[in-house]
């Protein structure tokens, strides 16, 4: 069993960054790949990121490609998604998740474990 727990959500204007981090407990996070997930009000839980259990392979949705960097702490148990040049359309609640299997999956329900989630919001 792992426990995740994201942080760093927050309100910021259109072109500015955030980091949010996913800290795991219960268990060494580096044996799980991880992903993050964006939901907005009404619509589903649309696939961000996704980092392997090294570090060394990320993927992104086309919609945050170029602007979001996964990244992982194996020392602090902890996963982190860099956001730049946010836009409005990025505003959501953010959630981490993880999974043993190390195949990239971008179906939240795919996942074992998840976060509460934070939220970012993003003005214009």
């Amino acid at each position: 069993q792992v426990q995740l727990v994201e942080s760093g959500g927050g309100l910021v204007q259109a072109g500015g960054s955030l980091r949010l981090s996913c800290a795991a407990s219960g268990r060494t996070f580096s044996t799980y790949a991880a992903a993050w997930f964006r939901q907005t009000p009404g619509a589903a839980r649309g696939f961000v990121a996704h980092i392997s259990r090294s570090g060394g392979n990320t993927y992104y949705a086309d919609s945050v490609k170029g602007r979001f960097t996964a990244s992982r702490d194996k020392a602090k148990n902890t996963v982190y998604l860099q956001m730049n040049s946010l836009k409005p359309e990025d505003t959501a609640v953010y959630s981490c998740a993880a999974r043993t299997s190390p195949n990239i999956n971008m179906k939240y329900s795919e996942y074992d474990f998840w976060g509460q989630g934070t939220q970012v919001t993003v003005s214009s």
